[in-house]
């Protein structure tokens, strides 16, 4: 064979696998559209959803076990949106993650996930349902499938144009654009889950209008994350709302043209907020408690205290911390065979990849350790490197790396510094004070107002939009006698 024919040998194969999977075409039971879906069958998805689900639940703290009521509730929840829907078989699967994040995903196949602190974040069932009927609608309309297959064909498309102009260089740009592409859902799909979920509310009896209520508090939640974090106007990295892209004016339409005058809509307000009385807010000390700027972990012994102006986020992989002005501070743990010093470690292991410069041992409370900085250029422009590694038992080492933009990193260093030497062993006495918040749900009493209590709960600032957001109140509504409101306590 003859080099030049290579390439149309190559565009021809192509063409002709592009030929071959046009008479895959179906029509969607849920959106009446043509799926053209042939390289993820519903089979396929099938498999694809029980192979990761176990990932999922290993990486985002798993299923909250620790009230199986919950589980069941919304385990029926899901099966009754599931028998209206246009997929009644087989049955989803419905997983109450153990994660304070506020988030809901769904994988194909139909398994589906909503995280404790979503279910804290919802006033009623019918809320909820909301959120649940809008992942069915994502499974229904298989859209993870038509991302797959847009990959496919984008790469398909590559191949023929990278064959054709004998180019390897066009085939790898256009397979980075396809991948960048369909990282998320589109907005359509989006749009079409919530309508998909506004049809499965109405048929199961639910008040429709109650997904629009849960939009408008997810929005109120990501807009205070991102002030309590410095970033007003921008969409904080964990928020729902950024991977979830919504417009609850459009929802809200939907709605109340589903609804349709119809009486008797299932809400649910006070029987959902009375199962939600008890249940774990925040963090799980299996994986660590924030305290305001403290960060312990009762199971694991430890605590360290973060500077002013840092705001954290646990992890199941670590605790992150960041600053308004770009510092950033990623806390987490290894294991490390007594032999090797700390100042070897941070010269040949860790960070990965990175020369450090200055190593010196040092000792934090007692406990040997070594230090070391770098400085690296970015496109935010340069930035100070600084690696911690402190050994905390035997074969156990905790590891602190703090990034800093090279114009503040001075004004940081003696706050940082603290930090570092903050971290220290808890008390057996510490260990037994360490209690989870919990949700408690009571009614509103005479002489109650947002201020008061808001003014319960444990947090240093926002207190009183935090719990706007928490009971989903508007902006200047005021609480009316014997309605059950959220508080948070021990």
């Amino acid at each position: 064979m003859t080099p030049s024919l290579r390439p149309r040998l190559a565009a021809m194969a192509a063409l002709g696998a592009l030929a071959a999977v046009a008479a895959g075409c179906t029509t969607n039971p849920a959106t009446g559209e043509q799926n053209f879906t042939p390289f993820m069958t519903t089979d396929q998805e099938i498999a694809l959803g029980n192979k990761e689900h176990p990932k999922v639940l290993a990486s985002l703290g798993g299923d909250y076990d620790e009230r199986p009521a919950i589980n069941r509730y919304v385990d029926r929840l899901g099966q009754r949106l599931q028998r209206v829907s246009e997929v009644t078989q087989p049955p989803f699967t419905l997983t109450v993650l153990n994660s304070s994040e506020v988030n809901a995903f769904a994988l194909p196949g139909g398994y589906i996930y909503v995280t404790r602190g979503l279910m804290a974040l919802a006033n009623s069932e019918a809320e909820l349902a909301g959120v649940i009927a809008h992942e069915i609608g994502h499974v229904t309309a298989r859209h993870a499938a038509q991302r797959y297959n847009r990959t496919i064909f984008a790469q398909l498309g590559a191949a023929v144009l990278g064959a054709a102009t004998g180019s390897r260089l066009v085939g790898d740009l256009s397979r980075f654009g396809a991948s960048a592409y369909v990282q998320g859902y589109s907005r359509e799909q989006e749009l079409e889950a919530d309508l998909l979920g506004v049809r499965y509310l109405k048929r199961a009896g639910y008040e429709p209008r109650a997904m629009a209520d849960f939009l408008a508090t997810m929005a109120a939640e990501s807009a205070l994350a991102a002030k309590i974090a410095g970033r007003e106007g921008s969409e904080p990295e964990a928020s729902l709302f950024s991977s979830h892209p919504r417009t609850v004016k459009r929802v809200a339409r939907a709605a109340e043209a589903a609804r349709g005058g119809q009486p008797g809509l299932r809400v649910g307000g006070d029987e959902y907020l009375l199962l939600l009385d008890g249940t774990l807010f925040g963090d799980d000390p299996e994986q660590g408690i924030r305290r305001g700027r403290v960060f312990a972990h009762p199971t694991l012994g430890f605590r360290f205290k973060v500077p002013p102006g840092f705001r954290m986020r646990n992890t199941p992989k670590a605790v992150l911390a960041s600053h308004r002005n770009g510092a950033v501070v990623r806390f987490d743990g290894a294991k490390l065979g007594r032999r090797m010093s700390m100042t070897r470690y941070l010269a040949s292991v860790w960070p990965k990849d990175l020369a450090l410069s200055g190593i010196e041992r040092i000792t934090v409370n007692g406990m040997d350790a070594a230090t070391g900085t770098t400085r690296a250029n970015t496109r935010e422009g340069p930035h100070d490197l600084r690696a911690i590694a402190i050994r905390f038992e035997s074969n156990q080492i905790y590891r602190f790396l703090i990034l800093t933009p090279a114009r503040v990193t001075e004004a940081l260093s003696a706050a940082l510094r603290r930090m570092t030497f903050s971290f220290r062993p808890l008390s057996q006495r510490e260990i037994a004070n360490l209690v989870p918040l919990r949700l408690r749900v009571r009614a509103v009493r005479r002489g109650d107002t947002v201020a008061s209590l808001a003014a319960t709960l444990p947090f240093d600032d926002f207190r009183v939009e935090r719990f706007r957001v928490l009971n989903g109140l508007a902006p200047g509504e005021r609480l009316r006698r014997g309605r059950l409101v959220k508080l948070i306590g021990e």
